[in-house]
């Protein structure tokens, strides 16, 4: 795909950065513990004057900022303000959605993924989706990660491919005995780990996840909350959630969104702030964003 020429991967994470300007982001210290950020971080995605319109109905308007490389990024703000709707276009999820308009810039490693020469599907190999609820296929465990690896036509052992991810997705050792049972077997959070493992199997080097814990427990979430720091190793995450304290505990970097009028009285998701999470939470530069976190809006 030339829209992603920038990276070819071999293995997930391990392709090399092109040269490009490092920028100054502040690390978080709100987190879970291992989520601290490196003093010095690469943005991967860029996003520019980003605005999204449903059948002509504005849906987010002007969003400007980047996403550092290996670092979460948490978006967040009251529903209806776009903040699924913006994380569709990072890898082109809503060319699938009739009437959709994106426009403004989105560049990974510098390339606009809007760009006509730019294969969505290729992309989104790149740049995998995580739903809100577990969709596991009405297949195996084993075939439910060996998928995209058949379909894209991988090179390599297919057993060691579907071990790693699964390894990657905290999922081996519950499921290392029962990979020809049925993926319906599993509980909600080792679902929700197995759409993980069947997103990492094609090696992308960012995952979008929207919402990933809302219909989990607990306990199942506090696992996907440490998988994703773990898994920040090896890649970058942007995540919608509507949990202020998992935002506060697993995020690097904040973007708060609310619903605002332009002059025209026409409303549609606007970008309040972005910053490093410690700070969109304990020293917020605007009052709407702290009106938000601290629950007197919503």
């Amino acid at each position: 795909m030339q829209g992603t020429s920038a990276k070819t991967p071999t293995a997930a994470g391990e392709a090399a950065a092109p040269e490009r300007p490092l920028v100054k982001l502040d690390a978080g210290v709100m987190q879970r513990e291992g989520a601290a950020a490196a003093p010095q971080v690469e943005p991967i995605i860029e996003l520019e004057r980003v605005s999204v319109r449903y059948d002509g109905k504005p849906a987010v308007r002007n969003v400007t900022f980047d996403v550092g490389s290996n670092l979460i990024t948490a978006l967040i703000g009251p529903s209806g303000c776009g903040k699924s709707t913006l994380l569709r276009c990072l890898n082109r999820m809503n060319d699938l959605i009739p009437g959709a308009v994106v426009e403004g810039k989105i560049r990974y490693h510098g390339q606009d993924i809007y760009d006509p020469e730019v294969d969505p599907v290729e992309l989104r190999k790149l740049i995998g989706m995580v739903f809100q609820k577990p969709n596991p296929f009405p297949k195996s465990i084993y075939d439910n990660v060996a998928y995209g690896p058949r379909v894209t036509g991988m090179k390599g052992n297919l057993d060691e491919i579907v071990e790693r991810a699964l390894r990657r997705a905290a999922l081996w050792d519950e499921v290392k005995d029962r990979l020809k049972d049925n993926a319906y077997s599993l509980s909600g959070g080792q679902q929700q780990r197995l759409c993980i493992a069947r997103c990492l199997a094609v090696e992308p080097e960012v995952i979008l996840m929207d919402e990933p814990c809302s219909a989990l427990d607990p306990i199942s979430t506090a696992r996907i909350e440490d998988l994703m720091v773990e898994l920040k190793e090896r890649y970058s995450i942007v995540i919608v959630t509507h949990n202020m304290q998992q935002a506060a505990r697993v995020s690097d970097m904040t973007a708060f969104l609310t619903v605002e009028s332009d002059e025209h009285g026409v409303r549609a998701g606007e970008l309040i702030e972005f910053g490093p999470t410690e700070r969109i939470f304990t020293n917020p530069a605007d009052p709407r964003t702290e009106a938000y976190v601290t629950g007197k809006m919503g």
